[in-house]
């Protein structure tokens, strides 16, 4: 059966994606937010998913870019491509081999976007690691506590609701960043699919 090829947007919908990103990160700047993580983040871990995250989405929109080129060369196949060269070479040999070489096709490809899951995880990872050291802060001063003089338990509530604010920024910060940039990577994975089910069909 023959799958339909489906039209490629996929350079446009990365772009709109990338648009409300880069929108929703101005309007964090422009809130205030993100000066306010800094100052209550003593551990600069919500800093590091940040950079991290602006990094891996750098990662993804180059392989968007590429992965829009390899579709591209499915209708005018060129041997600066994988899929190019994959339907340049199925003209040439048996119909037997298009299997194997379709899955080695779908390797190279998918493998460009195991870095981007592995930052997925890290961010996550590096979310709750902020969370354990948020609650270390935050139960470190009890154990300094002698005494029941208020002025002693005003500072110990000080420093405890710091050590809190770093658990809830870091993990907050680590879990919408690895959300996002998890979609990110199935717009990926999804177009990918259909290119692969539709070569698939073309050639079974």
């Amino acid at each position: 059966m023959l799958i339909d090829k489906k039209q490629n947007y996929l350079l446009l919908k990365a772009s709109l994606l990338l648009s409300l990103i880069v929108f929703a990160g101005y309007l964090i700047f422009y809130l205030g937010l993100f000066e306010l993580i800094i100052e209550s983040d003593r551990s600069r871990i919500s800093v590091l998913i940040l950079v991290i995250y602006l990094l891996a989405t750098v990662h993804w929109f180059m392989n968007v870019l590429s992965l829009d080129k390899e579709i591209a060369s499915i209708d005018k196949p060129s041997r600066e491509t994988l899929i190019g060269r994959f339907n340049i070479e199925m003209t040439r040999v048996n119909e037997k081999d298009h299997g194997s070489k379709l899955g080695l096709l779908e390797d190279e490809l998918s493998n460009k976007n195991a870095l981007g899951y592995m930052i997925v995880d890290i961010l996550l990872k590096l979310g709750l690691t902020g969370t354990v050291i948020g609650f270390i802060l935050m139960l470190l001063p009890i154990g300094e506590i002698k005494d029941f003089d208020p002025q002693i338990l005003q500072k110990l509530l000080s420093t405890m609701s710091g050590g809190m604010a770093v658990a809830l920024y870091t993990t907050l910060t680590g879990l919408i960043s690895s959300m996002l940039l998890k979609f990110q990577y199935f717009l990926i994975d999804s177009s990918l699919s259909q290119t692969l089910n539709y070569l698939n069909s073309k050639y079974e």
